[in-house]
């Protein structure tokens, strides 16, 4: 495999480059291995740094004390919010009732001042007809008074031959005409107008009372939907009080679930740095007594294989894409798909190509940080997430078990990992299925997640 600077937004380190299986020790570099080597039998070595604190590890019951609290919480909000829908279609129901209910007393009210009116038109005509039968009255009245002091057996012809002179006599005459004619008319009036008064009377009144009756029927629908709806409102209110507080526990009891997942996170991974660590150390003093021991064997042409770290294990054409532990897999949780499987390592740990074939994207990548997908030789896309840098270009081809990357933890990650996804379907960002078995069907087994 050729050298390459590593690429991305990191700046490499002074001279880095990418190591290579097979390549010759230098003379210089085994005098250097040889002055190390008799530093470490002096015990003039430098000493390793010291791994730091262990931070919390939450147990098993207090993330499962945490889970059932937040699922519990869960619970209560989903069956809350269904009292709030029905509570939403009982507050519109009883709306619509009372916004009815005073349309109808409304209409009430508008008919009774009809009637009252009505009522209050009939007392006029009646005052009108009491007035034409004073009126009447009052000309019978003075009719008869005169007839009486004129002699109560006066007839008409007796009037007439008791005037003096002829004059006098048509005055008679034209008064005789009068009264006779307007006696009769002003009688039936009086008994017209009464009749007619006493019906406008009664029927106002009837109508008044029916009226009057309505009103307070519909005053009273009217302040019982008012009164439902306002009980409706309430309860509406008290529904969305108690959605409000049990939305309160579960943003609570999901922020603590996932305060003990980052800290039992946050201690897996310092035990996986701890013991890769202890592993480089104990890798140091392996090569170092190596080295010791070519040292002392050396006849002045000694070498020794480089690197060894660019190329991972192949099993059947396919490679382990990063070491260490599985800190998540992949399945559905909180709503949203996790796509691939956590590997949880120290930031620069090697990432290997999981099979050969082109890169397709490397580079920046939303959720990811950085990021490289490759379409491998079979179709399928595999992609690596979250990495600290990356050493290959968008169109080169790699082969199965060459590094590519580094683990790092950029983008949306709680702690440094590699996120490996894998898309058969060879589609970029969709159609993923659990890496877990798809490795194991080729031979490379990560552990964990049922694999």
């Amino acid at each position: 495999m050729s050298q390459r600077r590593p690429s991305g937004p990191a700046t490499p380190r002074a001279g880095s480059r990418r190591p290579s299986v097979g390549r010759t020790a230098r003379p210089l570099r085994a005098a250097v291995l040889g002055v190390v080597a008799g530093a470490a039998l002096l015990g003039t070595a430098t000493p390793a740094v010291a791994v730091p604190p262990p931070p919390p590890n939450p147990t098993d019951s207090q993330l499962g004390a945490a889970k059932g609290a937040q699922d519990a919480a869960a619970a209560e909000v989903g069956r809350l919010a269904g009292l709030v829908a029905g509570a939403e279609a009982e507050l519109e129901r009883y709306g619509v009732q009372a916004e009815a209910a005073g349309v109808a007393y409304e209409a009430a009210l508008e008919a009774l001042q009809l009637a009252q009116a009505a009522a209050d038109q009939a007392a006029a005509e009646l005052q009108r007809a009491a007035d034409a039968v004073a009126a009447a009255e009052a000309r019978i009245a003075t009719f008869s008074r005169d007839s009486y002091m004129k002699g109560s057996t006066l007839t008409s012809s007796a009037a007439l031959f008791d005037a003096e002179g002829p004059g006098e006599l048509i005055q008679k005459a034209a008064m005789l005409d009068y009264v006779a004619d307007n006696q009769i008319d002003v009688l039936g009036a009086l008994e017209v107008a009464r009749v007619r008064q006493a019906n406008a009377d009664a029927t106002a009144r009837a109508a008044r009372d029916e009226r009057a009756s309505a009103e307070d029927a519909a005053e009273a629908a009217k302040a019982t939907a008012d009164a439902q709806l306002a009980a409706q409102q309430s309860a509406y209110d008290q529904v969305m009080t108690q959605k409000a507080q049990y939305e309160q526990q579960l943003q609570a009891a999901q922020i603590h679930l996932l305060e003990l997942q980052g800290a039992r996170n946050a201690y897996a991974q310092w035990e996986a740095q701890k013991r890769a660590e202890e592993a480089a150390a104990a890798a140091a003093a392996e090569r170092a007594a190596r080295a010791a021991a070519a040292a002392r064997g050396n006849s002045g042409g000694g070498s020794s294989s480089g690197g060894g770290g660019s190329i991972g294990p192949v099993s059947d054409g396919h490679a382990k894409p990063a070491s260490g532990r599985v800190s998540s897999c992949f399945g559905w949780r909180w709503g949203a798909l996790h796509g691939g499987v956590d590997i949880a390592a120290p930031i620069g740990t090697p990432i290997y190509a999981a099979s050969s074939g082109v890169v397709r994207r490397a580079g920046s990548a939303t959720g990811f940080g950085l990021a490289v997908y490759i379409e491998g030789d079979d179709g399928e896309v595999t992609v690596y997430g979250h990495v600290n840098r990356y050493f290959v270009e968008t169109g080169e081809r790699v082969s199965a078990g060459e590094q590519i990357a580094e683990v790092g933890n950029r983008g949306q990650s709680t702690g440094p990992h590699l996120h490996f996804e894998v898309h058969p379907s060879g589609a970029m960002y969709g159609g993923q299925v659990d890496p877990v078995p798809w490795l194991n069907a080729r031979g490379i087994f990560l552990g964990g997640c049922g694999g």
